[in-house]
């Protein structure tokens, strides 16, 4: 049997050590329904859960799902984040909590939310509401305090030990070699060196990582002797209350030039200060306080809680602040405000500027990687949260922030802009994947500019909101359309991009009046400005929404009209392309199966010369439900075939909920009753995923219900039955992946 792990991060380093944690935890894991892991920043509190999650997976029918909160700043996101994290696309007009709730009701499945402690209210109401609704639930979290739910049990995760114990060796040794695989600890004294370092770093693994990491630039028994004499000379000082607000500017920072440098002068001093002055609660600052009005950053540096640990692990960061060079640090400070992963042409748009130039942020950026403060996976990179927090701190005391975000802001509507452009075409998909990969940079450059720069913000959701919609992000779509329209005067194409992206996400989310509404007012503002590409999108938008309302005629009318009057715009032009799928879904919901089949041969031809893989899927759609029509199953199940992997491809699922009806139907119409049966089963887990009941064109209900019954017929109500519930329990990958076998079952 195939275990459901559902989504858990890969594990991209070597595990060490744990085995007390990991057998309390399995057993927590067993009897309690809410479990949070609690510990200072960098004590291993996430490469725990992960490890127990995946050990704990094969106990849970519908799988392990994996929630990293440490991207978001406020809770404005945490519900679509939880609800993305359990594969929940929601098309509904519910409240989305309300959505969550009715998706996990039935499930036995473990959720994982990880960094919660800058969302600890947020979270703890959240988790009493889906707790109380799904009695199949078990919950672990990772914070730095306890979120203070009811049921919560707190277990501490505590350092590596140091002392009798070979695990916080083991792990200096293991990065070492990652590091350099023909690295080691085989020279005299090193190995007594790399203990004394573990020692001094109290066990936190991530400081050991951080030390392991300057190996490159130091021999152990060097590393040894600096971290020594770096804590010697911290003194029981460093970090007191009471100066700064306990917050201990980190070793080599306080050299005069270095404000006015904006990065940071070779040859400074590297001893430590505490409090220096103009940089009292800057980490209050950066945006990221707890419901509390309390920065994440400070409970590193607060002596009232966990003191030694906080104060070493802050000690340990600055110390690899030190071992950086300036421009290493200037770019770790302005990595900080992108959310998700990124690759080297999003690090130079964000971050290059002054002594920064594009090829210094390549350098820096490998200089990062190799002092363990960016990870590298692939062509892909990112910043551990806790070292993000620190970086971002020292953007604000550089009077960076502002100027950060703005180039944040700008990188993300240029995405926006070159996604928008290259949908039609041959990176169609991976324009698709990066947009929905990207959600949360995206989200933030959106927030910042409907602030600071509102055509900018008008611009952007107007080109980013059909991704979204097609993603299953309808909330976000409409929102920010609505959002967008609301902040300040926008006429012309603009205006009606808006107006359309609001339509779009209210059709799909099944309130056609506002769809109508919308399709109407980008119909008039698009005659006014002569916008013929405003005019193919509204007849689109109008078209499918009178198509839903049970009115072919007036669509395929309407799509006519406009195609005729737009005959200047490419033929593979996104919005053309789409008008003409509305006049295919007419006809054949006319009746007209010849004309349709023609017109829906000819539209797929369009598009796969041009690479465009979303209106293809619909043609392929059409031609398979044309086909079951005519009385050709296997024709029909070809096309549903191709359909279901161009949206698989897309992600779509919404789509593939579709793509799953009409080929059940033609394995059905084959006489292969128990397999149609489940793939029904699957199309039925699909379109709970998007919170509808089975939808469609009109006329699809009837042919679908003729398919069911002939599937029922051929096998007996119970083994259609058993076969049904089989699909609908699938894990979705599995269940889609039997329901694209060719041959048929029988």
């Amino acid at each position: 049997m195939m275990t459901k792990v559902g989504y858990l991060p890969d594990e991209t380093s070597s595990f060490v050590g744990r085995r007390a944690e990991l057998a309390r935890l399995g057993t927590a894991l067993t009897i309690r329904r809410m479990t949070t892991l609690i510990g200072p920043g960098g004590v291993g509190k996430t490469r725990l859960a992960l490890r127990a999650a995946r050990a704990a997976a094969d106990r849970y029918a519908d799988g392990a799902w994996w929630a990293d909160l440490s991207p978001l700043p406020d809770d404005g996101l945490l519900l679509p984040t939880v609800s993305d994290a359990v594969g929940l696309a929601d098309h509904t007009l519910r409240m989305p909590v309300e959505a969550l709730c009715e998706w996990l009701g039935d499930k036995r499945l473990l959720l994982v939310l990880d960094s919660a402690e800058h969302l600890r209210a947020a979270c703890s109401h959240l988790l009493a509401e889906i707790l109380t609704t799904s009695p199949g639930l078990t919950v672990l979290v990772t914070s730095r305090q306890p979120l203070g739910t009811r049921g919560e049990y707190v277990v501490e995760v505590p350092p590596l030990p140091v002392d009798g114990a070979p695990d916080a060796l083991q792990l200096f040794a293991d990065r070492l070699r990652a590091t350099d695989p023909g690295a080691g600890l085989d020279a005299p004294g090193d190995e007594a060196a790399a203990t004394e370092i573990c020692r001094r770093l109290e066990g936190i693994p991530l400081a050991i990582e951080l030390a392991a990491a300057g190996i490159g630039r130091h021999s152990v028994a060097q590393l040894a002797t600096r971290i020594g004499s770096r804590f010697d000379a911290r003194g029981a000082g460093f970090g007191a209350p009471g100066r700064g607000g306990g917050l201990a500017l980190a070793p080599g920072f306080e050299a005069p030039g270095f404000a006015a440098s904006g990065f940071g002068a070779p040859g400074f001093d590297a001893s430590g200060v505490d409090g220096a002055p103009g940089f009292d609660g800057c980490d209050r600052a950066v945006g990221f306080e707890g419901d509390a009005g309390t920065a994440r950053l400070d409970l590193l540096a607060d002596a009232t809680v966990w003191p030694r640990r906080h104060r070493t692990l802050r000690t340990a960061i600055g110390w690899s602040h030190e071992l950086c060079t300036p421009l290493e640090r200037l770019l770790w400070a302005r990595l900080t405000p992108l959310r998700t992963d990124f690759d080297e042409a999003v690090a130079r748009e964000v971050c290059a500027g002054g002594p920064l130039t594009p090829d210094e942020v390549d350098r820096a950026l490998q200089g990062l990687v190799a002092q363990s403060v960016v990870q590298r996976d692939g062509d892909r990179y990112r910043m551990l949260d806790t070292l993000r927090e620190y970086g971002r701190m020292w953007l604000t005391e550089l009077g960076e922030a502002r100027a950060a975000a703005d180039r944040h802001a700008r990188s993300f509507l240029g995405l926006a802009r070159r996604a928008h452009d290259g949908w039609t075409g041959p990176n169609q998909v991976s324009w698709y994947h990066k947009v929905s990969d990207t959600h949360l940079d995206l989200c933030a450059a959106l927030e910042h500019l409907l602030v600071h720069d509102v055509g900018g913000a008008q611009e952007m959701a107007g080109r980013v909101g059909f991704f979204w919609a097609c993603c299953g992000h309808l909330t976000e779509a409409r929102n920010y359309a609505r959002r967008a329209l609301d902040a300040g005067p926008v006429e012309g194409p603009r205006r009606t991009r808006l107006q359309w992206v609001l339509g779009v996400a209210a059709l799909l989310q099944g309130d056609f009046a506002t769809a109508e509404k919308c399709g109407a007012l980008c119909t008039a503002g698009a005659l006014f400005d002569r916008d013929d590409e405003g005019m193919l999108g509204a007849a689109y938008l109008s078209g499918l929404t009178q198509l839903m309302n049970g009115e072919p005629e007036a669509a395929l009318e309407a799509a006519g009209r406009v195609l005729r009057m737009t005959e200047g715009v490419p033929v593979d032009s996104a919005h053309r392309l789409r008008c003409h799928l509305i006049t295919v879904f007419a006809l054949t919901a006319l009746g007209r199966l010849a004309e349709s089949e023609a017109a829906a041969t000819t539209l797929r031809r369009a598009c796969e010369r041009g690479g465009e893989h979303w209106t293809r899927s619909y043609a392929d759609y059409q031609l398979a439900l044309i086909a079951l029509l005519q009385g050709h199953p296997e024709a029909s199940a070809t096309h549903a075939r191709s359909m279901l992997a161009g949206k698989h491809r897309l992600r779509d699922s919404f789509g593939i909920a579709l793509g799953l009806d009409i080929l059940a139907a033609a394995i059905a119409a084959q006489g292969a009753g128990a397999q149609a049966a489940r793939v029904y089963g699957t199309g039925h887990a699909y379109w709970r995923m998007v919170g509808h009941p089975q939808r469609g064109t009109p006329e699809l209900g009837p042919v679908r219900e003729r398919c069911e019954l002939q599937a029922r017929a051929a096998v007996g109500d119970e083994a259609y039955q058993r076969a049904f519930e089989r699909g609908q329990s699938d894990n979705a990958e599995v269940g889609l992946a039997a329901a694209l076998r060719t041959e048929l079952q029988l």
